[in-house]
């Protein structure tokens, strides 16, 4: 039974409310100084390890409850055993993974090829909403067979090379986890155990004294949190927190505490290019060339951040490095031309274009698309700007988009911490997968279709030519900045930040000074 201690009256109706409400508590444990405290953005709205990429719930589970088969090195992207021992891929379609023998769940059951199975097979029910499905399998199909008792084979409904990157994303949870709700206590394998979740207040997680590995130096893991970041900063400075893994770059002013790391997004403006004027190439380069990059880096946004040109960061296999070499710059004069050689040819120029907002897409969006709204005006583009909540987002950001529409730019961002373009290019550009998809070109699915079946460096050649395409062909985009993040870290402990730390705050990366 939960505790709701400290909870006001409005916000326990609030939580009756609410379909998923925390109802979760363990024996009382002690809270120490060998226990880490992180404070995160907002609370969790639940702990289901299907969705171990979004940040809340990464934060608490990846890697600290739920594990995955294959981890992921941050600062390479390499591939190392966790729960797997080794991985071959014995047909195109077809990959042996050999599975630790040692790895008991946090309820006893033993791990083991069945438990495995049952997992993958929660990941891939239909009936079941799976955000780390979407994310790394896509339209993939995988079916699992037990080989034996610590080897699955797993044949995807296409020849595959990277399923072992796709693992590396999925966590191993429970075979008693239910299929029809997403879990507010998983069960997992991890170094900790989900022991306390106070609405409103914080969620323990305690050592697992069973744990198979060489456990991390904490003996628990704190998460609380805090919607403001200067709150977040302070907490940490005053000891009330060891790690804020996201602040704004205005409280990020103590070079002791404070850590700048780029991070794994990308922002942009997404046109909408089905609908005139917006699917006129010259219209949309105008787009382009009427952005001032340069002026919002340094000013508006930090001037750390880097301009981007594609969907994947640089440390993305497939990343085209030449096109870093020419970023459209600001050229207001470029932009009237082409929209007058556009209206010259009877493209309706001037119909009203809707910039939709995102203001939590990331810090300081609001006045991004405030500024974006000004230069775009300034060249000529009847434009108005609406900033949108988050569900009416939705609708816009997600297929079906609403019928009817007029010409539309959204503000955009997306999240590729995960090592190949694939868990980028599918959902952002094909015709019937694209979820994001603002174009529709069934050559263009053909051709990412072909490359995703390659390997090495012919993988990373084809990926890099349809990111060039993007750029140069179909300009669904303004580009703006791969992104940085700012974290603030207590002295008392050692915690470095990286790419992962937008979707994970793993225990075992602490340690004590």
């Amino acid at each position: 039974m939960i505790r709701r201690r400290g909870l006001t009256v409005a916000a326990a109706v609030a939580l009756a409310a609410t379909a998923l409400t925390p109802q979760v508590a363990g024996a009382q444990v002690q809270v120490t100084n060998k226990w880490v405290t992180t404070v995160l953005q907002a609370e969790p709205p639940d702990l289901e390890g299907c969705y171990s990429m979004a940040n809340l719930q990464g934060a608490v589970l990846k890697q600290n409850v739920i594990e995955t088969l294959i981890y992921k090195k941050a600062q390479d992207g390499s591939l190392h055993p966790r729960l797997a021992t080794s991985w071959e891929r014995v047909q195109p379609d077809l990959w042996r993974i050999k599975l630790r023998n040692d790895v008991i769940f946090h309820d006893g059951q033993k791990f083991t090829a069945q438990t495995v199975k049952k997992s993958l097979d929660r990941v891939s029910s239909s009936a079941f909403v799976c955000r780390d499905r979407a994310k790394f399998l896509n339209d993939i199909k995988i079916e699992v067979t037990a080989v034996d008792d610590f080897t699955v084979d797993i044949k995807a409904s296409r020849p595959d090379p990277i399923m072992p990157m796709r693992l590396a994303g999925i966590g191993i949870v429970g075979p008693n986890e239910p299929l029809d709700k997403k879990s507010l206590k998983p069960v997992g394998t991890g170094p900790y155990v989900v022991d306390t979740w106070e609405a409103g207040q914080q969620i323990l997680i305690k050592r697992n004294d069973k744990y198979w590995g060489k456990p991390p130096a904490p003996d628990g893991m704190r998460y609380i949190w805090r919607g403001e970041s200067s709150v977040r900063a302070a907490m940490v400075k005053l000891g009330e927190a060891d790690i804020a893994p996201s602040i704004a770059e205005q409280d990020a002013i103590d070079p002791k505490t404070d850590v700048a790391f780029l991070n794994s997004e990308t922002t942009f403006l997404r046109i909408d290019t089905t609908i005139a004027p917006l699917n006129d190439k010259r219209v949309r380069l105008a787009l382009n060339y009427a952005f001032d990059r340069d002026t919002v880096r340094g000013t508006i946004l930090s001037k750390d951040y880097v301009h981007a040109t594609q969907m994947v960061m640089p440390n993305i296999p497939g990343h085209n490095f030449e096109l870093d070499k020419r970023v459209r710059t600001y050229d207001p004069v470029k932009a009237k031309q082409l929209l007058a050689e556009a209206k010259a040819a009877g493209v309706p120029v001037d119909a009203e274009i809707w910039l939709f907002g995102r203001p939590a897409a990331y810090p300081e969006a609001t006045e991004v698309a405030e500024a974006a709204l000004t230069m775009y005006k300034a060249v000529g583009f009847n434009m108005k700007l609406k900033h949108l909540e988050p569900g009416e987002y939705a609708r816009w950001n997600n297929k079906p988009f609403p019928e009817g529409r007029g010409p539309t730019i959204l503000q955009n961002s997306h999240d590729n911490a995960f090592g190949d373009a694939m868990f980028s290019l599918p959902y952002r550009y094909m015709c019937s997968d694209g979820n994001n998809s603002p174009m529709c070109d069934p050559k263009l699915d053909e051709e990412i279709t072909r490359v995703a079946l390659l390997s090495g460096d012919e993988r990373v050649k084809g990926f890099q030519e349809i990111f060039r395409r993007m750029y140069d062909d179909y300009i669904a985009e303004v580009w703006q900045y791969h992104m940085v993040g700012y974290a603030r870290v207590n002295p008392r402990i050692n915690f470095i930040p990286d790419v992962s730390t937008n979707n994970e705050v793993k225990a075992e990366d602490v340690t004590f000074k």
